[in-house]
């Protein structure tokens, strides 16, 4: 029985992952460290989630890595080219800061 639910596990992983992809606009956003943005225009936030669970706990780095395609896809949509992790991810959440730091007064 085990086995079997691993399996579930595994597949419903893999599927997840293969779904989230960086858009066009995402590719182009950056991720930085908040004193790289000094010079930047604010957007707003993004709070993004993802599956932290799947029978078992997912691995962080797995999660990390979606929660930053999620934030830098976000990011393209609402005009910024930077993001900033705002929070550390809890529960498979985290939000990020957005930035316009090309051309940021234009």
């Amino acid at each position: 029985m085990k086995l079997i639910l691993s399996i579930i596990a595994a597949t419903i992983l893999l599927s997840a992952c293969a779904t989230l992809k960086l858009t066009a606009g995402g590719e182009k956003v950056r991720v930085l460290d908040p004193a790289e943005v000094a010079s930047c225009r604010e957007m707003g936030r993004t709070n993004n989630s993802v599956t932290a669970k799947v029978i078992v706990e997912r691995p962080e780095e797995a999660i990390a890595k979606e929660l930053r395609i999620l934030a830098r896809n976000s990011a393209a949509r609402m005009g910024g080219d930077t993001i900033v992790p705002l929070t550390i991810i809890e529960a498979g959440q985290q939000t990020f800061m957005v930035y316009k730091c090309v051309n940021p007064d234009g």
